[in-house]
C-alpha cells in the first residue's frame, strides 16, 4: 500500500530534558506566575515547579541563544541563530507569539533586553559588526540601528533610570549609548588607571549613572558616566558570567561555581559555593542567576538548573538536568519499564523515567558513548564507545559486567537478539561482531561484506538473521550467529523482523524524497501495532509516516523543536511515547503518541502555531491523491509574469548605451512633436487570470483594470477615466470599504501596489520594496487603514501594510504553491486568510511577522485548491470556493462542512449582509442564504437574456465567471472572455465592456472613411469596433484559426484577414460573411494590404519570407516577391499602386514591383521622394530616430504616419506608445511617450481623419483609443507624457562657480588625518590596549575633533581628580560658509538674531550685542541649514553635515535638528546619503524634513524628524541637485533644481513620484542649470520661480515654463 496520505495519528511534545547552559548566559528567570522560563534547542520552556509541568513555545526554526524577560515578567523575548534569524516576543501563560521581529540581523541574535517601560527592545547581532538594534517590538518596527563593535558583545542593558541610554559590553570594551532620533551614538568606557582594559562579560545599571559590570578576571568594575571609578577586586575567582538586579540588590554568578549576593550599593551580603554542596562537583560553572525574594535560580554550564532557598543555602534543589557539551548519539529503551537510557560524548550514561519526567540514575564512563542497548530481560545495558570498545553494565546498580575492546574505530550501533542470547556490535570499520551473552560475551562470529561504516541493524524475530545498513546506503543480510552473508533473496523473503530501525529497505522507501539520493535520515523506528514509523533527520525534524511506506515521497506529519540534527529516535516499550535526542543541542525530547485522533480531541492539538507548520508542506509534493487540476486553473498556475526587461531596468540600460550614443549624436536632434495624445477609451477587461477585480464605486461608476490601466467606467455616459500610474500589467484590484479608494498591484522586478482615489484619480500611496516579480492579490481591512498584499515570488510573500503611511507592518512567507486570494478579517484587523493551490491558511499578525495555521480538513474532504474566500457573519466563520465546485465552510481553522455549488471551479464569491453570491466556471451566478443551506436564485449568463442597451455582443453562452460584485440594485459580473456584464436582479443582462479573449492580439485596421476599426486575434475572432461615442463592438465573427493581420479595402466594403495557418480570407465588411478564401502558405500571414485607389491588388506577406500578390477581381495569384532572408514584418504600397516597401525580421528594407513581384534596388535618397500610400514601416532613413537608445534589447513593433505626414506614432516591445516628428532622421529622435499597455504594443493605426490613434496590446489583449490633441492645445491634466529620455548635451549655460561647486568632493574629516594633523584619538578609533600615556599616568586634555558633551549630558565630576589644565571655551568664530552653500543664513526672532554656519559649528549671532553662541554637536563640516517656519516649532533649526559611507555609525552623514536658543539637540537623523547632506527643508506643518544627498544618485529622503523615522527615499537625479524645497503650503509636494533639470515631486505614502518640468510651450527654450527656487502666490495654479544660470528668472505654471525674465548678473543663487 502506498502511503498516499499522512498517518491519522499525532505526536505532542510532553517533556524536554535539558537546559542550554553552554555558550549562553542570563537565560533563566522567574515569571510573574512563579514559573521558570528558559530554553533548550529550538524550544522555549515554561516550567511550573509546583505542578511539575512544562509548556513549550515552538515559534523558532533554529537554536535559541538569547532570552529577555519583560519588566512585567509575563512576556518573554527569545532570539535564535540562522541565516535569517528572528526574535519572537511571546506570552509565558499562553505560549502564543505576540510579535516577530525580523529582516535585520544576520547569523544570530546574541543578546536581548527590554527597557524599563517594556515598550522597546534592544538586540545585538552575531554579524561581523555586531549590530545593535532598537525595536518598537509591538509594531515589529526597527527604530534605530548602529554597528556595535568590531568584536563580540556579550551583554546589553537599558539604563533603567535614564530614558534613551543603553550600555553594552564585550571583548575588551564597554560602550555607553545614547539614542536620539534614529541615531544610536556610542561612547567608549574609559578604563583609565583604575582598572585593566579587559573583557567585560555582564552588566547591571543602577541609579545616578552608575553601572556595575563583571569582568573576565572575576573583578567587578563600577562605572560613573563613561569613566571607571572603582573596582571590587576578587568578587569571584574567575570570570563573572551573570549579573542579575532585583529590588533587594544584585546577584552574581561565575565560573568558580559561586553565587554572591550584594546589596543596592554593592556591599557583599552572602556567598553560596555550589561546588561544596552535596549536588555539586568539581568544575561546576554558573552561567545564569536570577534572584527573586528568598529564591535564587542558577543555571550551569553542564545543563543543570538549581533552585536555592536563601535560608537553606547549603541544600540547593536540582530541578533540571541534561547532557553537557559534546554530541548526544546513544539512545536505548527499557524493554519492560517506562525508562529511557541515553549516553553522550560527555561520557555520562543517564537513565530517565518517562512517567516521573526525572533523571533516576547517572554513571560516568571513561570514554565518550556512541550507542546503547538493553537486553530483553532488562538486566544488562551495553554501551558502545568512541574508541572501539564496548562496556556492559547491570541496569540495577550501574556496575560493570564486562569491558571488551576488539576494534579501533567507534562503535556506532549495537543490538541484543530477541531471544537474549547474542549481542551484535557494529563498528565504523564496517564490520559487525557477534557475542554470546551467557558466555560472558565471548565472540561467536563476524559479519563482513559492508564497504562503509555500519549505521543500523535489526534482528529477525527468531534471532536467526541480522540485517545491516551501512554509510553507502547498502542493505545486507547475515545468518546468525556465524555471520555468513545471505545472498539468496528467496531465503530472506519470509523473514519477520523483530524491530525496524533500518533506513533502507522496501518497507521504508517512502521516507525518502522522490528524487534524492542523500542520506540525511539518521534514525527510524517502526511501530508495528500502530502501523506508524517515526524518523529523525539532519534538519531537526521528527516525522511520522504510515508503516510500511513503499513508494518514495510518502506523506508525513512533521514536528520541530530540535535545532540541528536529531541523532536518534525510539518508541517506548508500550508505544505510548516517542523519545528523540538532539546531537548538538544535547536535549532529550519526550513526545506523547496520540493514536487515530478523533475530531473531538482535535481541539487540544489544534495545528500548533509555529512558523514551520506541523502538517508538513513538503509532504504535499505527491499529487496522486489530488483531483486533476481544472484546465483553466492549470493554465493560470503556469503563468510566471517574468519579463526579460523590466521597466525599472531602463535607466541603467540607458546609461550603458549612452556611451555608444555620444559618438552618433553629432547633429542636433529634432524637437519632440507639438501634438500629444490622450487616452480616451479602452476595450478590454482582464479576466483570464484574475479574479474579484471588478467593483462599484460610491457613486455607481465601475472600476476594473486591463493592461497597465485602472479604469473607471461611467455606464450612464459610456465614458471612461483612467489611472495611469502603473507601468506594467495590473494583476489585482481591491476596493476600500468606503468605495472611494482602490488598491491595484502590478508586475515588476520590485512591483508596487498603488492606492488611488477614484474621484481625483491621484495616487494616495505607493507601496514597494517587499515583493518580487508581481503582486497577485490585495485586500483592505474593514476599517480601511490596512492593506494585505501577496507576491508571486517563489514563497508567495504576504505583507501587511499601514498604507497611508506606506509602512510595512508585517511580512511572512506564504506558501510554496500559488496563492490566489487574500482576505482580511472584518472583525479582527490582525487576522487574515489566504487561499490557493491545495492551501487554506489562517494567519494572525504578531509584530513584524505573521503566524499561519493550515486549515484542518479532518475526515470531511481532501485538500483541495481554493479559488476564492470570504469571511462570514462572525470572526470565526470563513467560506472558500474550491476548484471542484464546492463551497467549504470553516469555523476557526476547522472545516465544518462542504456544499456543492457549481459544476467546475467556484472562481468568485461575495458576502452580502444576508447571504452570499457565487460565480463559477459554469457561467452561473448563484444567490445563497446566510449559511449556504439553500440556493435562493440562479442567473445563467446567456445571449438570449441580453438587454437591448448592451454595448456589444456576448461571444458564447455561460462564459466562465471570474468576478462578482453587488451594488446599486445590480450584480456586476466579469468573465474570462473579457466581458463585463450587469445583471439586473429581475433577470435581464446588459453588456457594458468587452475585449478580446486570451491569446495575443496583432491584427488592426482602421476604416478608410468611417470611425470604425477591425481587429483580429489569436482568440480566433474577427471583431469590428465603433470608435465614435457609442464605443461598442459592432460585430464579431468566429474564425477557424487565429488571425494576425487585417485590412479594409480602399472603398471600405471588403475586409481581408490573414490567418496564422498561412491562409487568408476576404469578408464583407458589413456582414463579415466570407467572400473568398485562399491557403497558399504554411506559416503565419503577418501583414496584408490592398493597393491604393481601386484596391485592384492585394499583397499578402507571410512568415515564410514571401509576399503573394493577388488580383482581387479575378481572385488569382498574379505575382510572388522573393528575396527576403527572414520573415516579413511590414508592407506598404506607394500611391500609384506599383511599388511595395517591405520590412523583414532581419531588419532589411526591400522594394518590389507590383504586380509581378520583381525586386528593385532604390537608393535611400530616392525613397524619401516616393509618395507612399501608407507608412507603417519601421526601417529606413525617415524612421531612423524611432529606434531607442536600447534598441538591442527591444524592438519597435509598429508605426503609423498621420495623413498630413507630420506625426509618426510607434509601438514597441516595452509597451510604450511614442510620437515623433516626421521624418525622424538622425539617431535617437526626441519623442513623447505614453504608458498604458503593459507588454508589447503590437499595432498602432491613425483613423482616417487623424483624430484618433488606435493601439493594440499583444498580451494584454486590449484595444486602446487615444484622441489626438493639436499643438498649442493644453488643458491641465495628469502627466501623460515625459519628454524624451536622453538629456540633451547641447542645452546651454555655463558658469565657473557652479561648475567648480558641482565638482567638489568633500573630504571627510574623520578620514582625512593625513591632510590635517590631529592630536588625541577619537573614541571610535581608540586602541583596545591602553596607551603609553595611560600606563605612565600622564593625563592629557582631549584635543580630539569630537565635540564637548552638551550640558545636559555633562557627566558628574564628583570623585575625579582636578584636571591640570582648564578646558578651552569657544568665544567667537570669524567666517561664513558661502563658497559652496546657499540659503544658509536666516533671521530669527524678528531680525534680532542671525543664524548661519561655518566649519562644523552652527552660529547664532545677536545683531544688537554682536555676541555669538554655538551649536557644536556636529563632528564634520556643515553643508546646509534651514529654519522651521511653522509657529509650533519656533527657532527649530536643521543642519546637515559631511560624512563617510552610510553604515549608520558615528561617522555617517547626519542631520541634527536643534533649538537655536538653548542649543539642545532634539533629534539626530543618521542617513544613507553617503558623502554628505547638501540640502534640507522643512514641510508646511514643520513635521517633515526633506534632505538631499551628495551620493552619486543624489538621493532625496523625507523624514518624520521627531520620531527619527525615514518615510521615503529615492534617487533624485544623476546630476547634482542644488536645492530642494517643500511648497510653502504642502506636506507632500516639493521641487528640486540642479544641473539642467527641474523636478516636481509628490509624496504618496512611502513612495516619491517625480515629473520633469516641460519646456514645450516656449519657443526655443532650453533646459538650463537651475540654482534656486521660490514659490509664487498664484492661487489655484501651481507656480514656482527659479533662478537660473543665464541670468534670468523663470516662472513655471505647474509643469510647464510660463515666462522668462532677465535679472542682473551674477546668476541667481538665492531667491526670496
Amino acid at each position: 500500500m502506498a502511503a498516499r496520505s499522512a498517518p491519522n495519528c499525532h505526536l505532542r511534545l510532553e517533556w524536554v530534558y535539558g537546559y542550554r547552559g553552554h555558550q549562553c548566559r542570563n537565560n533563566l528567570y522567574y515569571t510573574a506566575a512563579k514559573e521558570i522560563v528558559y530554553f533548550v534547542a529550538g524550544v522555549g520552556v515554561v516550567y511550573s515547579p509546583r505542578e511539575h509541568r512544562q509548556k513549550f513555545y515552538r515559534g523558532h526554526s533554529d537554536d535559541i541563544i538569547s532570552l529577555a524577560l519583560h519588566p512585567e515578567r509575563i512576556l518573554v523575548a527569545t532570539g535564535q541563530v540562522g541565516k535569517e534569524p528572528y526574535i519572537c516576543v511571546w506570552d509565558s501563560y499562553t505560549v502564543q507569539t505576540i510579535s516577530i521581529l525580523k529582516d535585520v540581523h544576520t547569523h544570530g541574535i546574541a543578546c536581548l533586553a527590554f527597557d524599563l517601560e517594556g515598550q522597546r527592545l534592544v538586540s545585538v547581532g552575531l554579524d561581523s559588526k555586531n549590530a545593535v538594534c532598537v525595536w518598537d517590538w509591538k509594531r515589529g518596527k526597527m527604530l534605530s540601528m548602529a554597528p556595535g563593535h568590531t568584536d563580540r558583545i556579550f551583554d546589553v542593558s537599558w539604563d533603567l533610570y535614564q530614558p534613551n541610554k543603553l550600555v553594552s559590553c564585550g571583548v575588551k570594551h564597554i560602550k555607553f549609548w545614547s539614542l536620539c532620533g534614529n541615531a544610536l551614538t556610542p561612547k567608549r568606557g574609559v578604563f583609565g588607571k583604575t582598572g585593566d582594559l579587559q573583557t567585560i562579560l555582564c552588566l547591571a545599571c543602577a541609579r545616578d549613572e552608575v553601572t556595575y559590570s563583571g569582568a573576565l578576571n572575576g573583578d567587578i568594575y563600577v562605572w560613573k558616566g563613561i569613566n571607571l571609578i572603582r573596582t571590587i577586586q576578587g568578587a569571584h575567582t574567575a570570570g563573572i558570567f551573570s549579573m542579575n538586579a532585583c529590588e533587594e540588590g544584585f546577584a552574581t554568578g561565575g565560573r568558580d561555581g559561586c553565587i554572591r549576593l550584594w546589596d543596592l550599593t554593592f556591599k557583599p551580603i552572602t556567598v553560596i559555593d555550589l561546588r561544596e554542596t552535596e549536588q555539586g562537583y568539581k568544575g561546576l560553572s554558573v552561567r545564569s542567576v536570577c534572584w527573586r525574594g528568598d529564591h535564587i535560580l542558577v543555571g550551569t554550564q553542564d545543563s543543570e538548573i538549581f533552585e536555592i532557598v536563601v535560608h537553606e543555602r547549603s541544600k540547593p534543589f536540582l530541578i533540571m538536568q541534561g547532557h553537557c557539551e559534546g554530541e548526544l548519539w546513544a539512545l536505548a529503551i527499557h524493554p519492560t519499564k517506562p525508562l529511557a537510557v541515553t549516553g553522550s560524548d560527555d561520557r555520562s550514561v543517564r537513565i530517565w523515567s518517562l512517567v516521573d519526567h526525572a533523571l533516576i540514575a547517572r554513571c560516568n564512563m571513561e570514554e565518550p558513548i556512541r550507542c546503547a542497548a538493553v537486553n530483553v530481560d532488562g538486566i544488562h545495558l551495553a554501551l558502545g564507545m568512541k574508541d572501539g570498545s564496548f562496556t556492559v553494565l547491570r541496569v540495577r546498580d550501574m556496575t560493570e559486567v564486562v569491558h571488551i575492546k576488539d576494534r579501533k574505530e567507534a562503535i556506532h550501533e549495537l543490538k541484543y537478539s530477541p531471544d537474549g542470547t547474542y549481542l551484535a556490535v557494529g563498528c565504523n570499520d564496517s564490520s559487525v561482531d557477534i557475542y554470546g551473552v551467557a558466555q560472558r560475551y565471548k565472540k561467536f562470529g563476524e559479519c563482513v561484506g559492508s564497504l562503509s561504516f555500519i549505521t543500523h541493524m535489526d534482528w529477525s524475530s527468531d534471532s536467526r538473521y541480522l540485517q545491516t545498513n551501512d554509510g553507502n546506503g547498502k542493505r545486507l543480510f547475515h545468518r546468525m550467529p556465524g555471520g555468513k552473508e545471505v545472498t539468496n533473496k528467496e531465503e530472506i523473503k519470509g523473514v519477520h523482523w523483530a524491530s525496524w530501525t533500518c533506513v533502507s529497505g522496501l518497507e521504508v522507501n517512502g521516507i525518502w524524497p522522490k528524487y534524492s539520493d542523500i542520506n540525511d535520515i539518521n534514525s527510524v523506528d517502526g511501530n508495528y501495532i500502530g502501523q506508524v514509523l517515526v524518523t529523525a533527520d539532519d534538519y531537526g525534524i521528527v516525522k511520522l509516516f504510515r508503516y510500511p511506506c513503499l513508494r518514495k515521497g510518502a506523506k508525513f506529519k512533521k514536528y520541530i523543536g530540535h535545532s540541528a540534527h536529531v541523532t536518534n529516535v525510539r518508541w517506548s516499550h508500550d508505544y505510548q511515547w516517542v523519545i528523540s535526542i538532539g546531537g548538538a543541542d544535547h536535549s532529550v525530547f519526550q513526545w506523547k503518541f496520540i493514536p487515530e485522533r478523533k475530531l473531538k480531541d482535535a481541539l487540544h492539538i489544534a495545528p500548533q502555531e509555529s512558523l514551520a507548520d506541523s502538517n508538513s508542506d513538503e509532504s504535499d509534493s505527491d499529487l496522486s491523491d489530488v483531483p486533476e487540476l481544472d484546465s483553466e486553473i492549470e493554465q493560470e498556475t503556469q503563468l510566471t509574469y517574468r519579463r526579460q526587461v523590466y521597466k525599472e531596468d531602463l535607466p541603467q540600460l540607458k546609461e550603458q548605451y549612452k556611451e555608444k550614443q555620444k559618438s552618433c549624436t553629432s547633429k542636433r536632434r529634432e524637437r519632440a512633436p507639438g501634438n500629444s495624445i490622450r487616452l480616451h477609451f479602452v476595450h478590454g477587461y482582464r479576466g483570464y487570470d484574475c479574479r474579484s477585480n471588478l467593483f462599484y464605486t460610491q457613486i455607481g461608476e465601475i472600476v476594473y483594470h486591463v493592461a497597465a490601466v485602472g479604469v473607471i467606467y461611467n455606464r450612464q455616459q459610456n465614458t471612461q477615466r483612467f489611472y495611469l500610474g502603473h507601468d506594467d500589467d495590473i494583476l489585482c484590484l481591491a476596493m476600500h470599504p468606503l468605495k472611494d479608494y482602490v488598491a491595484t498591484g502590478q508586475v515588476g522586478r520590485d512591483p508596487s501596489v498603488h492606492i488611488w482615489d477614484t474621484e481625483t484619480i491621484k495616487p494616495l500611496s505607493i507601496l514597494k520594496g517587499c515583493h518580487q516579480y508581481g503582486v497577485c492579490a490585495v485586500d483592505f481591512s474593514a476599517d480601511g487603514k490596512r492593506l494585505a498584499s501577496v507576491g508571486i515570488d517563489d514563497s508567495h510573500t504576504i505583507v501587511l501594510w499601514d498604507w497611508k503611511k506606506g509602512e510595512k507592518l508585517s511580512i511572512t512567507r506564504g506558501s510554496k504553491d500559488k496563492i490566489f486570494v487574500v482576505k482580511m478579517n472584518p472583525y479582527v484587523p490582525d487576522k487574515l486568510i489566504t487561499a490557493g493551490i491545495k492551501h487554506m491558511k489562517f494567519w494572525r499578525r504578531a509584530g513584524g511577522g505573521l503566524i499561519g495555521r493550515k486549515g484542518y480538513i479532518g475526515t470531511l474532504g481532501k485538500s483541495d485548491t481554493m479559488m476564492c474566500a470570504v469571511y462570514g457573519w462572525t470572526e470565526e466563520m470563513a467560506f472558500s470556493g474550491t476548484s471542484t465546485g464546492d463551497v467549504c465552510i470553516w469555523r476557526d481553522v476547522f472545516l465544518v462542512k462542504t456544499v456543492k455549488a457549481h459544476d467546475g471551479p467556484v472562481f468568485s464569491m461575495h458576502a452580502l449582509e444576508k447571504g452570499f453570491v457565487t460565480g463559477g466556471k459554469d457561467g452561473i451566478v448563484a444567490l445563497w442564504d446566510d449559511s449556504f443551506e439553500r440556493c435562493l436564485k440562479t442567473y445563467a449568463i446567456k445571449r438570449a437574456a441580453l438587454a437591448p442597451g448592451s454595448k456589444g455582443l456576448l461571444l458564447e453562452d455561460n462564459p466562465s465567471i471570474r468576478a462578482i460584485s453587488l451594488g446599486h440594485g445590480h450584480i456586476l459580473v466579469g468573465t474570462k472572455n473579457g466581458e463585463i456584464l450587469e445583471v439586473d436582479k429581475s433577470g435581464p443582462i446588459t453588456l457594458l465592456v468587452q475585449g478580446h479573449m486570451e491569446g495575443e492580439v496583432w491584427g488592426l485596421a482602421t476604416h478608410p472613411y468611417l470611425p470604425i476599426c477591425a481587429t483580429v486575434s489569436d482568440d480566433k475572432t474577427l471583431r469590428i469596433w465603433d470608435l465614435s461615442p457609442s464605443h461598442c463592438m459592432l460585430a464579431v465573427r468566429k474564425l477557424k484559426k487565429g488571425g494576425r493581420c487585417c485590412c479594409f479595402s480602399p472603398d471600405g466594403k471588403a475586409l481581408a484577414v490573414g490567418l496564422s495557418d498561412g491562409g487568408f480570407l476576404m469578408a464583407n465588411a458589413d456582414t463579415l460573411e466570407d467572400l473568398v478564401s485562399f491557403h497558399h502558405r504554411k506559416d503565419i500571414i503577418s501583414d496584408i494590404r490592398f493597393s491604393p485607389g481601386s484596391g485592384k491588388y492585394l499583397a499578402v506577406a507571410s512568415h515564410d519570407s514571401f509576399i503573394d500578390i493577388y488580383n482581387v477581381m479575378s481572385s488569382k495569384r498574379v505575382g510572388i516577391c522573393k528575396g527576403a532572408t527572414s520573415y516579413i514584418t511590414h508592407i506598404d504600397w506607394d500611391i500609384r499602386g506599383k511599388l511595395l516597401q517591405v520590412n523583414t525580421g532581419a531588419k532589411e528594407q526591400l522594394f518590389f514591383e507590383a504586380p509581378r513581384g520583381k525586386r528593385q534596388t532604390i537608393p535611400s535618397v530616392e525613397v524619401e521622394k516616393i509618395g507612399w500610400a501608407s507608412c507603417t514601416s519601421v526601417l529606413g532613413l525617415c524612421c531612423e530616430g524611432i529606434w531607442p537608445v536600447i534598441g538591442e534589447v527591444t524592438d519597435v513593433t509598429a508605426s503609423c504616419l498621420t495623413s498630413n505626414k507630420m506625426i509618426l506614432a510607434t509601438g514597441d516591445d516595452l509597451g510604450f506608445v511614442k510620437l515623433f516628428r516626421y521624418p525622424a532622421k538622425g539617431k535617437f529622435g526626441k519623442f513623447k511617450k505614453y504608458v498604458a499597455h503593459s507588454t508589447h504594443v503590437t499595432n498602432v493605426r491613425w483613423t482616417y481623419d487623424d483624430s484618433m490613434l488606435v493601439t493594440l496590446g499583444g498580451a494584454d489583449m486590449s484595444l486602446m483609443v487615444w484622441t489626438n490633441e493639436m499643438e498649442g492645445y493644453r488643458e491641465k491634466r495628469t502627466c501623460d507624457s515625459e519628454e524624451s529620455d536622453t538629456d540633451s548635451e547641447e542645452d546651454g549655460g555655463y558658469d565657473s562657480d557652479v561648475t567648480r561647486e558641482n565638482e567638489i568632493t568633500y573630504t571627510i574629516r574623520a578620514l582625512s588625518t593625513n591632510i590635517r594633523p590631529m592630536f588625541g584619538i577619537k573614541p571610535h578609533l581608540q586602541q583596545k590596549e591602553p596607551s603609553i600615556d595611560e600606563r605612565q599616568g600622564v593625563v592629557r586634555p582631549p584635543v580630539s575633533r569630537a565635540p564637548p558633551q552638551p550640558e545636559k549630558l555633562q557627566t558628574n565630576n564628583v570623585g575625579k581628580k582636578k584636571r591640570p589644565i582648564e578646558d578651552l571655551v569657544l568665544e567667537l568664530v570669524f567666517g561664513y560658509r558661502g563658497r559652496d552653500c546657499r540659503n544658509n543664513a536666516h533671521y530669527l526672532n524678528d531680525g534680532d538674531d542671525i543664524i548661519y554656519h561655518t566649519a562644523s559649528i552652527g552660529i547664532l549671532h545677536n545683531v544688537a550685542t554682536g555676541t555669538q553662541s554655538f551649536y557644536q554637536e556636529h563632528n564634520d563640516d556643515i553643508l546646509c541649514l534651514t529654519v522651521n517656519q511653522h509657529p509650533k516649532f519656533i527657532n527649530i533649526v536643521a543642519t546637515g553635515q559631511v560624512g563617510d559611507s552610510a553604515d549608520m555609525s558615528a561617522t555617517a552623514p547626519s542631520i541634527h535638528i536643534w533649538d537655536a536658543m538653548n542649543k539642545q539637540t532634539l533629534s539626530i537623523l543618521r542617513c544613507s546619503h553617503s558623502k554628505g547632506v547638501c540640502s534640507v527643508s522643512f514641510s508646511a506643518t514643520g513635521k517633515l524634513l526633506l534632505s538631499v544627498g551628495l551620493d552619486a544618485e543624489h538621493t532625496v529622503t523625507i523624514w518624520r524628524w521627531q520620531e527619527g523615522t525615514k518615510i521615503a527615499s529615492r534617487a533624485g537625479h544623476n546630476q547634482r541637485i542644488f536645492v530642494a524645497e517643500f511648497r510653502p503650503d504642502s506636506d507632500s509636494q516639493f521641487v528640486s533644481v540642479g544641473v539642467k533639470h527641474v523636478k516636481f515631486w509628490t509624496l504618496a505614502g512611502r513612495a516619491l513620484l517625480s515629473k520633469k518640468g516641460l519646456l514645450s510651450t516656449l519657443e526655443d527654450a532650453r533646459m538650463q542649470t537651475m540654482l534656486a527656487v521660490a514659490f509664487g502666490a498664484v492661487p489655484s495654479v501651481e507656480m514656482s520661480v527659479y533662478g537660473k544660470l543665464t541670468c534670468c528668472v523663470e516662472s513655471w505654471l505647474e509643469l510647464t515654463m510660463g515666462l522668462c525674465s532677465p535679472c542682473t548678473p551674477p546668476c541667481g543663487t538665492a531667491l526670496l
